[in-house]
């Protein structure tokens, strides 16, 4: 997505930017380093007094910008002239023990984890709201007789309700995943230039487990600095939701096409839709979503690339899994922003699902027929009998019911009361209106779940 939010749009940027922004990321760097200093202290590596200094000093408002952006001008190095900077904040003579035994990488990513987590929180919280307007679709669709449809043709009669009730439970098991990956994702490294911990004289677990602990996490248990897959797995997870949220928006752009006019995006007054045509109501959110899932998408496979990486080490692929998270947390917010806006918003006209059903002049009900039918003549006759009329119904214009009423292969058997009972949609959901209320339920439920805990 576009650095900023289209003005146009409407939708408030949910925070995503500024925790990616770079500032807020050393900042997260600086929160790893008093980590580290406090945790070095803890097993004795370094004296209690250095790791109270380091972590006073850890605060990006105290240190000095220019000096900061000069020293990345002159080494090009992602993290040394925050080091020295810190360093010289800290003052003597406890300076000399920041970053003490640690290599970048050990730094930046557990640093970035830090950002991560509060961006899943955020992610989390719009999850949830998104659930809670599904669960008011559902509810209130409920009992909306609409065609549903199959190879993009009417198929049988159900309840709109259904549809939110299949995006719900696609949804509950995204939550169910991320909430069963955080214990893989948010992992801190810690193990020197190599991985070995050969930099904390024996103490390098111990230390590495302190670290871990003092920033809500668990430590790497082999802290290669090699290993991607977990965070490979986060932007798996992303896609995941992703292909979801753009599923729901395209069901809703198709179901607001002109021809189908079944269901409507929130539209401000003001909204201007064509620069040529006074009349267009496009839909622009739904637009938005496609689009944004489409970007996160595309990140997985610059993530796996991320899990190729050669040897101890590979600047790449750091550089890599570093792009396609922050893009993708990017789109994620803007991506589920707008969810939540078109799922609170959305305008059902029931009037007009029941016009489109209703399209067919009661070719809908084929299979209730055949299968009526079915029970006195076997069901692969009747279905060779109402084929017939169905087809001759469609193909010639003629009136589906009185097709049946005048077979005598029918006639025998179904009544023209009969016939007209068994033409009735309403008469023909299944189960809809109850798997939609029940998922209703459940995504009351787990809203409930994540707004209570913060979306932790």
């Amino acid at each position: 997505m576009s650095d900023e939010l289209p003005t146009a749009a409407r939708i408030e940027d949910p925070g995503i930017r500024a925790l990616y922004r770079q500032e807020n990321r050393w900042q997260a760097w600086l929160d790893v380093e008093a980590a580290l200093a406090l945790a070095e202290a803890e097993e004795g590596m370094i004296p209690p007094e250095a790791a109270k200094a380091i972590a006073g000093a850890a605060r990006l408002d105290r240190l000095d910008r220019k000096r900061i952006e000069e020293g990345f001008a002159r080494t090009g190095h992602t993290i040394v002239p925050l080091v020295w900077e810190l360093g010289r904040v800290t003052g003597e003579p406890y300076g000399g023990f920041v970053h003490w035994g640690a290599t970048t990488q050990n730094i930046t990513q557990t640093g970035d984890l830090l950002v991560l987590r509060e961006a899943q929180r955020i992610f989390l919280r719009l999850i949830g709201k998104a659930l809670a307007a599904m669960a008011d679709l559902a509810q209130k669709g409920a009992e909306m007789a609409i065609a549903a449809r199959t190879h993009g043709q009417h198929a049988l009669p159900a309840t709109f309700g259904l549809k939110p009730a299949a995006w719900i439970d696609e949804f509950l098991r995204h939550v169910e995943r991320l909430r069963e990956a955080a214990s893989r994702i948010f992992v801190a490294m810690l193990g020197g230039g190599a991985g070995t911990f050969a930099s904390f004289g024996g103490k390098g677990p111990w230390v590495a487990s302190a670290l871990a602990r003092r920033l809500g996490m668990e430590a790497m248990a082999i802290p290669s600095r090699t290993l991607y897959d977990h965070l490979a797995e986060n932007i798996l997870l992303w896609g995941l939701i992703a292909a979801t949220s753009s599923r729901i928006a395209r069901e809703i752009y198709t179901l607001m096409k002109t021809e189908f006019g079944e269901v409507e995006e929130p539209v401000p007054e003001g909204t201007v839709g064509s620069s040529t045509m006074p009349q267009k109501r496009n839909p622009k959110l739904c637009q938005d979503i496609i689009a944004a899932a489409a970007e996160i998408r595309a990140q997985v496979p610059l993530a796996f690339e991320a899990m190729g990486a050669e040897h101890e080490a590979d600047r790449t692929a750091s550089l890599l899994i570093e792009a396609a998270e922050s893009r993708a947390a990017i789109a994620m917010g803007d991506m589920l922003s707008r969810l939540v806006a078109v799922l609170a918003g959305l305008k059902l006209d029931p009037a007009r699902m029941r016009k489109n059903l209703d399209l067919s002049g009661g070719l809908i009900m084929a299979e209730p027929v055949m299968l009526k039918l079915g029970g006195a003549i076997g069901r692969q006759s009747a279905h060779d009998v109402v084929y017939e009329a169905a087809q001759e119904a469609f193909l010639k214009g003629k009136s589906f019911a009185d097709l049946l009423a005048a077979d005598p292969r029918v006639r025998s058997h179904l009544d023209r009361a009969e016939i007209r009972a068994l033409l009735d949609p309403m008469g023909y959901t299944g189960l809809s209106k109850e798997m939609a209320r029940e998922a209703a339920k459940r995504a009351r439920e787990e809203a409930e779940r994540i707004a209570k805990e913060g979306g932790k």
